[in-house]
């Protein structure tokens, strides 16, 4: 059997649920390998993997015995196919941070059962990484890393925060890349001060500090990383933050192993914000996976203990609103020891040659 749906049927099974109806396609694709649309449902006898014809075909190619899922066309259904998926179940598990309030009442009405709220339980699987996850993550890390030399070494004055963005993009797709992980962020100058900058039009001049957030997915897993360049010079105003930046995350990056509570970590990275009257403008960090921010998350809000095998990004950022922004960020493997740094791209003070 697929040994993550046997993990869950048995997750399940201790919580008295029968069943559960996945919806989130991110979920699905974990669990099953499916990118098609699609609902599965974990029922007591079977697994069940409901799509229309435009994809029937291709899911039946990428399905394999040890699968164990039964795929059926959605036309072929009817209301007592439906009604009968999960027979003499009282309690079916369903995904209710995704599911809308009007989904949730076809469901009740579709299947005719007691619906349980699961707490985002596949979402908490996800968390530990297999073998293959690790190795799709590790890949596409080398694709960022890669992607970032490339620009360093190819971007120009007068170059846009736009033409910049679609550089890492066209490099990293014929480097081995699904796509962008999320969209590129690339912010010139004043523009780094915000942490979410959008690429505009805005071109490079000599001593502009340049914000990089990018990262990549390969076979649906993504990667994650922040660097902060420089156009031709460092203005001293920028030297005091980035190395308080680069400290706190080698701070946090240090501290955090197998068994560590997140929440004392980022407590002592919060102190060192205060101390500094620095407004703290986003979370520490985040899990990445299939997507780029899911569990765990780097704050000091509760109790979470970090888990072996898990990935997570460590991104503290300062921003000086009107004026620059600093943030560092690397994909790290959360060993039993230590964390292991995935992406690899140098984070001294880096000074882009112009010509």
């Amino acid at each position: 059997m697929n040994p993550k749906i046997k993990w869950l049927r048995n997750q399940l099974l201790s919580l008295k649920i029968e069943g559960i109806i996945v919806s989130n396609p991110v979920n699905v694709r974990y669990l099953t390998g499916l990118s098609e649309e699609g609902i599965l449902i974990i029922a007591p006898k079977e697994n069940i993997f409901i799509t229309d014809s435009r994809y029937t075909e291709s899911v039946n190619r990428k399905l394999t015995i040890d699968d164990e899922i039964v795929v059926y066309d959605s036309r072929n259904f009817s209301k007592y196919d439906y009604e009968n998926i999960f027979t003499s179940s009282q309690n079916v598990g369903f995904e209710e941070k995704y599911v809308t309030y009007e989904n949730y009442k076809n469901l009740l009405q579709t299947y005719k059962v007691n619906l349980i709220e699961t707490e985002g339980i596949v979402e908490n699987q996800r968390i530990i990484k297999d073998e293959d996850e690790l190795e799709n993550i590790k890949k596409a890390c080398s694709i960022t890393d890669k992607a970032f030399e490339y620009i360093i070494k190819n971007i120009k004055l007068g170059m846009t925060e736009k033409e910049v963005a679609f550089e890492i993009e066209k490099f990293m797709i014929s480097n081995g890349a699904d796509g962008l992980a999320f969209d590129s962020i690339v912010a010139f100058g004043e523009n780094s001060s915000m942490p979410h900058a959008v690429p505009t039009e805005r071109a490079l001049n000599k001593g502009d500090i340049i914000q990089f957030d990018i990262g990549c997915k390969y076979n649906g897993y993504c990667s994650d990383m922040s660097r902060v360049v420089f156009a031709g010079e460092i203005k001293d105003e920028y030297k005091e933050v980035y190395e308080f930046v680069l400290k706190e995350q080698k701070m946090i990056s240090n501290s955090l192993k197998d068994g560590i509570n997140i929440k004392n970590v980022i407590k002592n990275a919060e102190a060192d914000y205060k101390l500094k009257n620095y407004e703290i403008m986003h979370s520490f960090g985040h899990g990445v996976g299939l997507n780029i921010h899911e569990l765990p998350i780097l704050h000091s809000k509760k109790d979470n203990i970090l888990k072996e095998n898990s990935i997570i990004a460590i991104e503290p950022g300062v921003y000086i609103p009107g004026k620059f922004g600093i943030r560092i960020e690397d994909t790290f493997l959360v060993g039993r020891y230590n964390c292991e740094n995935l992406t690899n791209s140098k984070k001294d003070y880096t000074v882009i040659n112009l010509g």
